[in-house]
C-alpha cells in the first residue's frame, strides 16, 4: 500500500467517525430525510472520490446508496433515455458542458451553503452544483529541464524544448482541450490572432509528439521520458503525494479551473435524500476531506487543502467563457486541427 492509499484509507475512516459523531439521533435523521431510506446515484467518479463521500453519507443519514458507475457520456445518454421514467436520483460528476446542455433533465435545487463556495463556482443556474474544480497545469521533470526556468506558457517557446513537451490531442482529449482554451484565454482570447499564433508556435515545438492518452502525458514526465507535460492538476498532485520527482507549474499568465458538478434528476423518487446529498458534498466536513486526503480540489472558500495542493488564493486564475466554449467547441477544434495538419505537412 503506497503512502497515498494509506492516507485515503485513514481519511475514509476519519470522515465516517466524524459523520457518526456529528449525526443526529436516528429518529431525527429519519425526519430530515423523509420516509425514504435509499438513494440512487449515477457517477463517473474515481474510487477515491466515491470512497471519500458515499460511505460517510450513508452513515450520517442512515441511507442506503445504490451506485451505478460508468463513463460520463454513457450516463448522460442513460439519463436522456430514462427521462420519462427516471431510475437515478443524482448524477454525481462530469464536466460543466454536459450539465449546461442538459438542464431539462434536472430538478431545480440550490444548496443551503451555496454562498460558501468560491464565487466563480457557485450554483447560479439553479440546477447543478460544483463540488470540486480542476485546473490546467504544466508538469516538469527537474532532472530533464536543466537550467530552463519555466514559470508559464511563454517559457515553453524555447527551441531547447523541441520534441520534449508532452501533450494529448485537444481534438480527442477533454483535458488537452481545456489546456488549449486556457492558453487562448491567457494569450488574448479565443478569437485572438496573437493567441492562435502562440498555439502554432507551441505545437511546432511539440514536433508531432502527441500522446495517445491524457494519462500518458504526466506519466512520461514522471518516468523521465519527456521534460515537460501539458496536463491537469489532479493527477500531478497524486504524483507528488506518491513521491514522484516532478514539479507543478501554475502558468503565471493564469490558470483556468473548471468544475465537476452534481445535480438532482428531474422526477427523482428519493427527492429529499437527493437534496441532502447535494448539501452534504459541499459541506465543510466533506470538502476538507477532499482537499486534504484526495487529489480533488475542493470548491468551498474555507476548505483545507494538502501540502501538495497550492492554495487557490496563491494562484493567478482566469475564467473560461463557458457559454462561448460550449457553442464554439467544434470551431476551436477545427482551427487547431488545421494548424496541426499545416505544421505536420511542413515538418
Amino acid at each position: 500500500m503506497n503512502k497515498f492509499t494509506k492516507m485515503l484509507a485513514i481519511a475514509s475512516v476519519s470522515i465516517l467517525s466524524l459523520a457518526a459523531c456529528g449525526s443526529e439521533s436516528s429518529s431525527e435523521s429519519s425526519a430530515d430525510k423523509g420516509s425514504s431510506d435509499t438513494l440512487v446515484i449515477y457517477s463517473p467518479n474515481s474510487e477515491g472520490l466515491i470512497n471519500a463521500t458515499i460511505p460517510a453519507f450513508e452513515e450520517k443519514y442512515d441511507v442506503k446508496v445504490e451506485l451505478i458507475q460508468a463513463g460520463t457520456g454513457e450516463l448522460f445518454t442513460k439519463l436522456e433515455s430514462e427521462k420519462n421514467a427516471p431510475v437515478a436520483d443524482i448524477i454525481f460528476g462530469g464536466a460543466y458542458s454536459q450539465y449546461a446542455q442538459s438542464t431539462e433533465l434536472f430538478e431545480e435545487y440550490v444548496p443551503e451553503e451555496n454562498d460558501q463556495l468560491v464565487d466563480a463556482y457557485q450554483n447560479t443556474t439553479g440546477f447543478y452544483t460544483p463540488y470540486t474544480i480542476d485546473g490546467s497545469v504544466i508538469v516538469v521533470n527537474p532532472d530533464l529541464i536543466g537550467d530552463i526556468d519555466i514559470t508559464g506558457y511563454e517559457d515553453l517557446l524555447n527551441e531547447e524544448l523541441k520534441g520534449k513537451i508532452a501533450t494529448a490531442d485537444p481534438a480527442n482529449s477533454s483535458s488537452a482541450f481545456a489546456q488549449l482554451t486556457n492558453m487562448l484565454v491567457a494569450k488574448g482570447g479565443y478569437e485572438s490572432d496573437e493567441a492562435w499564433k502562440y498555439v502554432t508556435d507551441l505545437f511546432t515545438l511539440i514536433d508531432g509528439k502527441i500522446s495517445s492518452s491524457s494519462s500518458n502525458v504526466y506519466k512520461t514526465v514522471a518516468d523521465g521520458e519527456m521534460a515537460v507535460g501539458l496536463t491537469y492538476e489532479d493527477p500531478t498532485v497524486k504524483l507528488l503525494n506518491d513521491g514522484a520527482n516532478v514539479e507543478i507549474i501554475y502558468p503565471e499568465e493564469g490558470t483556468v479551473f473548471l468544475p465537476a458538478s452534481a445535480a438532482i434528476i428531474k422526477g427523482a423518487e428519493n427527492l429529499e435524500n437527493a437534496k441532502l446529498f447535494i448539501d452534504f458534498v459541499i459541506s465543510k466536513e466533506v470538502q476538507d476531506v477532499l482537499g486534504t486526503t484526495t487529489t480533488n480540489r475542493p470548491v468551498r472558500k474555507d476548505a483545507e487543502t494538502s501540502e501538495n495542493m497550492k492554495e487557490l488564493t496563491e494562484i493567478k486564475t482566469l475564467e473560461e467563457d463557458m457559454d462561448y466554449v460550449i457553442e464554439n467547441k467544434e470551431k476551436i477544434v477545427t482551427k487547431y486541427n488545421d494548424i496541426f495538419v499545416d505544421i505536420e505537412s511542413n515538418r
